[in-house]
């Protein structure tokens, strides 16, 4: 059991948890620890292995600091912030308005995308100050280990590591988390992209089982990986260096520098085609994978089950979820008829779904509809199924989208995929993705922002955002936009669309 130290008046807090008295600081309002190791760190003897529990300190430690980011992709120079920052990524971080035994706070649980080959929990746009002050609950933001490091399907590794990572988070939350206010009876995981990949990943992780009550899905990308073709994938990887896909081989190459590889592939990937399908047409590299032991069944399965039916679900999806990726890489509005054709052959559903698409959007033209399958492949169709499947298998879900168009680059990227995390956690003006709201906040941002974190804490404290549980029938869904609304479900043409598509999980498509 672990119990607050006490706090001397105007002096740094200080908790007193299983493995020693952690010394955070105080800022805006709140306390905040830094950097607090949940597990060993994996490299060494550990590298490629399943988190360890971490070992006791004597004395005080400073929390203070963000521990240093898992080795990172390319991708939006995230590279750079890994390189040479030190080996200790198993890490958490608090924040806590109540900072003591007895608060009994609810406690958000964040998980951060970054299509499972980017991501750290130092990003300012994850600062947990302002929902942990205003909402009344304590905040943990965590690492887990991702690309190669995290997932890839490797012999000699536990797969899912990356997951492992995030159950070993939860145990520590569990464990720990009294003496920061929280109760641990009352934890919610929220994710957004990957993250909420990850959240509905836990839902069917059957050593996640009882470390949260409350689970929020915020754009689930709706990719779940056979383990022949997380195979398939890691050997191409470790073919880029010259070696073999095992853990042994893979050790040999220094933790920074490990990504690239992944990076060579990804951007050839469409070489891959014929063998990787589907993820290979979007450089999706990795993904959790469906291996039978740490995930047996994919989300969607698992929910119809029942495996979700003690927890509560609050789910959905931006509007314009491709719109984001259309814009920085250049495509938009210079889609021409056969990329879309391209598209809808490839992720449309079913053997008629090119021509269904057409139909269900006589008016779209090929940018509409090359944004339109994409959206709805990848993040709304994931997002509508799993509450679905979470009503189907006896539980209680709640649908969202997000329909508000951010008016940053000039308005062009209408609601676009991100746009919710800087919403959510109420980080107006810090991060990358603080740049969708513009040089400067509006009104209707902080109005939109409130509303969501109002639903958020409150789904955390009472499993209630707000608005009527997602049912069957009536499909209702709190639109939030300039003006909110609840209302039936908006998006119904790509739902009729996709509404007997399992997403199944993605094979190898070809030896």
């Amino acid at each position: 059991m672990t119990t607050a130290a006490s706090e001397p008046a105007g002096s740094e807090p200080e908790v007193r948890i299983a493995a020693g008295v952690l010394c955070g600081r105080r800022e805006e309002g709140v306390a905040v620890f830094r950097g607090v190791p949940f597990a060993e760190a994996p490299v060494g003897a550990l590298r490629f292995a399943a988190p360890q529990p971490v070992g006791t300190w004597d004395g005080v430690r400073p929390a203070v600091s963000y521990g240093p980011p898992p080795p990172q992709a390319g991708a939006f120079g995230m590279d750079a912030l890994s390189r040479g920052a030190g080996y200790d990524w198993l890490t958490v971080n608090v924040w806590s308005s109540e900072p003591h035994a007895g608060a009994g706070l609810p406690v958000l649980v964040w998980i951060y995308g970054g299509a499972y080959v980017i991501g750290t929990s130092g990003l300012p746009e994850y600062d947990g100050a302002r929902l942990a002050r205003e909402g009344g609950v304590v905040v943990v933001t965590l690492n887990y280990r991702v690309g190669i490091e995290g997932f890839a399907h490797i012999d000699g590794a536990p797969a899912n590591r990356g997951l492992l990572d995030q159950v070993a988070a939860l145990e520590w939350v569990r464990d720990n988390i009294r003496a920061f206010g929280g109760d641990p009876d009352r934890v919610t995981v929220f994710g957004q992209s990957a993250g909420a990949g990850s959240v509905a990943a836990l839902l069917a992780v059957p050593r996640a089982a009882g470390l949260f009550r409350r689970a929020i899905a915020q754009s689930v990308c709706g990719t779940f990986f056979s383990p022949e073709l997380a195979a398939d994938i890691a050997a191409a990887c470790a073919a880029e260096l010259g070696l073999r896909p095992t853990a042994a081989d893979l050790a040999t190459v220094a933790p920074d520098r490990l990504p690239a590889a992944g990076d060579a592939v990804g951007a050839k990937s469409a070489s891959f085609a014929e063998r990787w399908g589907q993820p290979a047409h979007k450089s999706v590299l990795f993904s959790p994978v469906v291996d039978g032991d740490v995930l047996p069944v994919t989300p969607w399965q698992a929910l119809a089950d029942g495996a979700g039916r003690d927890i509560d679900l609050l789910v959905g999806h931006t509007r314009d979820e491709q719109r984001l990726f259309t814009v920085f890489d250049g495509t938009l509005g210079k889609v021409t008829d056969e990329q879309a054709a391209m598209v809808l052959e490839v992720f449309a559903p079913g053997p008629d779904g090119a021509r269904r698409y057409r139909e269900g959007f006589p008016a779209a033209g090929p940018g509409e509809l090359f944004e339109l399958v994409g959206s709805d492949w990848l993040f709304r169709m994931p997002s509508l199924h799993l509450a679905e499947a979470q009503v189907t298998g006896g539980g209680r879900a709640h649908l969202y989208e997000l329909a508000w168009p951010c008016p940053g680059m000039g308005g062009a990227l209408g609601a676009c995929h991100g746009l919710d995390v800087p919403l959510v956690f109420g980080n107006l003006g810090d991060g990358l993705l603080s740049a969708l709201l513009g040089e400067s906040p509006s009104a209707a941002a902080e109005e939109l922002s409130a509303q969501m974190r109002t639903a958020w804490t409150s789904f955390a404290a009472h499993g209630d955002p707000g608005w009527p549980a997602y049912d069957a029938e009536r499909r209702l869904t709190r639109v939030f936009d300039t003006q909110s609304a609840v209302t039936a479900y908006p998006e119904e043409t790509s739902r009729l669309l996709w509404q007997n598509h399992p997403f199944p999980v993605l094979p190898l498509t070809g030896g």
